[in-house]
């Protein structure tokens, strides 16, 4: 039996280029059912006064492993808000955003010389209203840099933060947290109970231990390599910077997440 050109091309054209994805994913994180975190989320989700506000950078929604979701999931509905974009606010965003950065009540989680401990707030003032940048700290250092409306906002940092969790990742410097560590962190704070770092965390661990019990091994920061004379290759410009900034700048404020992925493969 010959089989035509025609027939040929028309099963060519019947085949679908993008292969189908056959496993089956969780309706609310959309990870394999396999590697879902869902059940470590706190239930109920945590009800706080302050609210999260994330200015993430485009590149940040393909890191497969990104916590920002975790943090949305874990809080009552709308007390985390993801805005996407590399300036803030630009025309495709909502009015609410403008709203928020126009508000006395909002603070921007930013480690610059002029920030204060988010320790030393008044809380008796609040709720308040954080914004994180999402993103490498390259990243970061750009979005705040074409955003003029963040530069009006009281900027703040974290004190003594101790050491990520996100153990299967390398983070730049000893200090630097994942989104959701940050945002946990600073709630933490805000709304004096120190346990909601604990809460809000446990979807990272869950995430950990299903990588490291097949196959993952546990990472240290660059800066710890360095100091163990560990690290494999030439500290470049960039690292040497980044070194320098967390030390003679931030102090012991732990750099955002958006300094370590930011922060996250989130």
């Amino acid at each position: 039996m010959m089989i035509t050109t025609d027939e040929v091309w028309r099963d060519l054209i019947g085949i679908n280029a993008d292969p189908p994805d056959r496993r089956k994913k969780c309706d609310k994180c959309k990870r394999p059912v396999v590697v879902c975190w869902c059940s470590s989320l706190p239930q109920p989700p945590v009800a706080v006064a302050s609210q999260i506000v994330i200015l993430q950078h485009p590149a940040e929604e393909k890191r497969s492993l990104r916590t920002a979701l975790m943090l949305q999931l874990g809080l009552t509905p709308g007390k985390c808000v993801v805005y996407k974009g590399k300036r803030f606010p630009n025309t495709r965003h909502p009015p609410e955003l403008q709203q928020v950065l126009d508000s006395p009540q909002t603070l921007l989680l930013y480690p610059s010389k002029d920030s204060v401990p988010l320790e030393e707030i008044d809380r008796s003032a609040g709720p308040y209203t954080l914004v994180l940048i999402d993103g490498t700290w390259p990243q970061a250092k750009a979005i705040y840099a074409s955003s003029p409306a963040l530069h009006q906002l009281r900027q703040v940092k974290l004190i003594a933060v101790g050491v990520s969790d996100y153990i299967i990742r390398t983070q730049p410097t000893e200090g630097c947290l994942s989104t959701l560590e940050t945002a946990a962190q600073c709630l933490a704070v805000l709304e004096s109970k120190p346990e909601l770092r604990q809460q809000l965390v446990r979807p990272l661990h869950a995430l950990c231990k299903y990588q490291l019990d097949n196959g993952a091994v546990e990472h240290q920061s660059k800066e710890y390599l360095m100091k163990t004379n560990q690290y494999p290759k030439p500290i470049g410009k960039r690292l040497s910077r980044l070194l320098n900034y967390s030390n003679t700048v931030c102090g012991s404020a732990a750099p955002l997440e958006q300094q370590s992925d930011t922060q996250e493969s989130r």
